[in-house]
């Protein structure tokens, strides 16, 4: 263990580095300007065409799923643990600098995560079942050429691995943290965590089994039913918290904005918060919580029933804006405005405690423990649900149709084993693998980059536009 530990850490120094990073933003930069950074001149449009048109009734064929329900099972893995868990952990690691990076990320990632949906779409095609697969697999190839198949297989791998850490062990661990930490409000001597974590693991397991099994048409129900009410109800909750202690919300931002640049005026001294420690927990808990540049959501996006790739570009836009600058900030500033002692610099602190601790400042510890373990178990539900879809398409595409089950039952078992087990090294191994996935995927967008641009001249110029396959 101690030498996975080792190799992990070297490999993830490597990847979540300077060089890494700089290759992230600027990966996010170069798609900006090649498509007129069309996340910010066009954002009220694509506002309009996403959320003004989410819940107008569509029609899905056989093998797909509406725009809405596409971008729901995207939402639902991405809209996850990091928002809640990952942001308190990137200030308590970072600082509250770290949400400045985050937004900067998620500004970037707009671009990002746009190119590579319209990419999912333009290069998607039906598997043996009658389902639109896509994502960067096939968009390295199809996109590419044969040539360069050994990146998609890469990113296949990465991702079919990464699918049982950071979208299942490390959400189904969050489960049983959450729901052990409110039994403990009601049960001061509350020591079966054990137990809990046997009750949790089988419970989602079995969510999960029947949901899979039910094929891409099943998860897009559950995701469109289940995300729009979860991301409400979070919202409101982290407002009331804002609101009531909306005397500190200046105070918040000013820690936010001088923590971005002077870390140690905003945290205090002796605590190891540099920063390039701020701006790299910002970066890394970014990717984390929207996923772009990692070429999860793309996955789920090539299923939509939308023919035209910039149309359903637009819901990467969404997604990203949604899930950081939404969720994440009220998160934050739910935490900063609290009043809650944060341990700076403390990589044991349980965060789940210290998000419960900032919903008691306004609802009492029980309710406060209570909304925190609801929200996560819907979020890292929601979030395991979609990454078994995207374990499921890596895996297949390396080995064909025939492992989908096999890789579906490794998939249930793992949900068990993440309830029962410790989860730092999965953390770090899951912040390795994502590092891992984004590197392939990344090469292949910015290689097709002018294929993304000539797309978004010929949409926002009303000039004929080359559809998706049928």
């Amino acid at each position: 263990m101690k030498l996975i530990e080792t190799v992990n850490e070297a490999i993830g120094s490597l990847v979540w580095g300077p060089v890494m990073m700089a290759f992230i933003t600027g990966a996010g930069l170069y798609l900006s300007w090649r498509t007129g950074f069309v996340q910010l001149r066009h954002f009220g449009y694509a506002m309009r065409n996403t959320l003004g048109k989410m819940f107008k009734k569509n029609a899905a064929g056989s093998g797909e799923v509406t725009p809405l329900q596409a971008v729901s099972t995207a939402l639902a893995a991405t809209v996850g643990t990091g928002n809640i868990a990952g942001v308190t952990a990137a200030i308590v690691l970072g600082g509250p600098g770290a949400v400045f990076w985050l937004w900067v990320t998620a500004l970037i990632g707009m671009c990002t995560k746009y190119a590579e949906v319209v990419l999912a779409v333009k290069y998607r095609e039906r598997n043996s079942s009658g389902d639109w697969v896509g994502g960067p697999m096939y968009y390295i190839v199809k996109g590419l050429g044969k040539s360069w198949r050994p990146l998609a297989l890469a990113f296949s791998f990465f991702g079919a691995l990464a699918a049982l850490g950071i979208g299942n062990a490390v959400q189904v661990g969050a489960i049983t943290s959450s729901v052990s930490h409110v039994i403990r409000t009601f049960r001061a001597d509350f020591s079966l965590s054990a137990t809990v974590g046997w009750v949790v693991g089988l419970t989602v397991a079995a969510i999960t089994a029947l949901t899979l099994l039910g094929g891409i048409k099943r998860l897009g129900a559950v995701a469109g039913a289940l995300v729009p009410f979860m991301a409400v109800a979070f919202i409101l909750a982290t407002l009331m918290v804002c609101v009531m202690n909306f005397d500190r919300m200046g105070e918040a931002f000013a820690m936010i904005f001088e923590g971005a640049f002077r870390p140690e005026a905003a945290v205090g001294g002796g605590v190891g918060i540099t920063l390039m420690t701020s701006a790299a927990w910002g970066v890394k808990r970014g990717i984390f919580s929207n996923e772009a540049g990692l070429g999860s959501a793309p996955i789920a996006h090539a299923a939509s029933s939308e023919r035209d790739p910039v149309k359903q570009g637009l819901y990467g836009i969404f997604e990203v804006f949604m899930d950081t600058i939404v969720l994440c900030t009220m998160t934050a500033l739910a935490l900063l405005t609290s009043g809650v002692v944060i341990p700076y610099g403390n990589g044991e602190l349980a965060t789940t405690a210290l998000n419960a601790a900032s919903f008691a400042s306004v609802f009492g510890n029980r309710a406060g423990g209570l909304i925190i373990a609801v929200g996560i178990t819907l979020f890292a539900l929601a979030t395991i649900l979609s990454w078994g879809l995207y374990g499921t398409r890596c895996c297949e595409f390396i080995f064909g149709s025939r492992s989908i089950k096999i890789y579906q039952i490794v998939f249930v078992l793992a949900v068990i084993a993440g309830a029962t087990m410790r989860l730092e090294l999965v953390w770090a191994i899951s912040d390795t693998l994502n590092g891992l996935m984004a590197i392939p995927n990344l090469v292949a967008v910015l290689a097709l980059s002018g294929v993304v641009a000539r797309l978004t001249r010929e949409h926002f110029s009303g000039k004929r536009r080359i559809q998706a396959p049928r």
